[in-house]
């Protein structure tokens, strides 16, 4: 190993405020472990701040939305080179523009991946020429990959059933985890005659947006103590006036993006997410453990987070109807009982979706890789 005995475990991924806020106690356990860590991130904002965490940075641009594949194998040719220069001992990536093109890059070098699928995305999802293209450069991309860890049973059933890898090479994980000491239970809100929820998410069609505006417009009309405030940032400005037009009506408020949702949540009643497909939310097991009943979509990653009448409500993706429902069953609950419910979905964090649970997992595997190249070394 280069760097004197210490191995040297590189991150790929798409956005740097991911590490920040999800990756940073498995960085902060490969450090205290030793062990040299470097980063292949875009530029955003938050990129210098991934220097401060003890690592090397490596600007690598994406287009993370982006569907043109020409114009993303200019990322492979990056992470190639610089993974050809650094020669890491092991690379982690996550979400599907690292894992392809890092795992590319990684087979040609010959350096064990662990890969790490976060939901399946458009270009995995949905039909067409894009998603053969996807499944194919998928196949090749993790045929000698060492492991791939995804956060729910669905999406690893998906790819199993598309031969995109071999069974044994797949592992399941809760999610990403939920930092319980960041994310403690805070004790419900007084009763005081209201009910305020609260949508956190990106602000794209995809999230459900659009459902959620008008069913709490709808919910709002008949109960106007009810009302959902919008947290996260725009990334598709067509709901910009939709928005308005809902915070003119009086339904909710948009506060835009916070550093610190937990403490906002201590103000609400519930969280509400009607996404159409998720890797694992993050946003709801943050919620659950802070002790915030959670209404969202009957699917894969959202469907994990809650269990059924007992610390949340769960509804159909991509219905208003099913939405007020869950709405309507919730806002009828005796207050006592949505605090009994969100008590429930912390201490369901506790027992399932602990981050400490991830940030064991990488290591051991970890441990395993860098164990056989020892023992291949030794042999010579």
């Amino acid at each position: 190993m280069d760097n004197g005995d210490k191995a040297k475990i590189y991150l790929l991924v798409n956005h740097p405020v991911t590490l920040l806020y999800f990756r940073k106690e498995l960085i902060s356990a490969l450090i205290n472990t030793n062990y040299v860590i470097g980063i292949l991130t875009p530029f955003d904002e938050h990129f210098l701040d991934i220097g401060l965490l003890g690592v090397k940075v490596f600007e690598t641009p994406m287009n993370r939305r982006g569907t043109n594949p020409i114009q993303d194998f200019s990322t492979f040719f990056k992470y190639l080179n610089i993974l050809r220069k650094e020669k890491p001992d092991i690379v982690l990536s996550y979400t599907i523009k690292p894992n392809v093109y890092g795992g590319l890059a990684c087979r040609v070098l010959g350096v064990p991946q662990i890969a790490n699928v976060t939901g399946l995305g458009d270009s995995v999802e949905n039909p067409g020429l894009l998603q053969k293209l996807v499944k194919f450069l998928l196949k090749i991309a993790f045929r000698k990959t060492h492991l791939v860890f995804f956060q729910n049973k669905s999406n690893k059933d998906y790819y199993e059933q598309q031969s995109l890898m071999r069974s044994e090479q797949t592992q399941l994980l809760p999610g990403s985890g939920v930092n319980l000491k960041k994310h403690s239970y805070i004790k419900y809100p007084q009763d005081d005659n209201t009910i305020r929820l609260a949508f956190v998410g990106r602000i794209i069609k995809d999230k459900g947006i659009a459902e959620l505006l008008e069913a709490v417009a709808y919910v709002h009309a008949n109960h106007p103590s009810v009302t959902c405030d919008i947290l996260g940032p725009f990334e598709d400005d067509s709901f910009r006036y939709l928005i308005e037009t809902y915070v003119s009506a009086g339904a909710g408020q948009y506060l835009g993006v916070s550093s610190d949702v937990h403490a906002l949540l201590t103000t609400y009643h519930a969280v509400v997410l009607p996404s159409y497909h998720e890797g694992m939310s993050n946003v709801l097991l943050e919620a659950a453990a802070t002790g915030r009943p959670v209404l969202t979509t009957r699917v894969p990653g959202c469907q994990e987070a809650f269990d059924e009448g007992i610390s949340g409500f769960g509804f159909e993706p991509r219905s208003v109807d099913s939405l007020v429902e869950a709405i309507e069953r919730f806002i009828a609950l005796p207050h006592d009982q949505k605090a009994t419910m969100g008590l429930a979905g912390s201490k369901k964090m506790e027992r399932e979706f602990d981050r400490q649970i991830v940030v064991d997992a990488y290591m051991k595997e970890i441990e395993n890789i860098l164990a056989e190249k020892k023992n291949k070394v030794d042999k010579k």
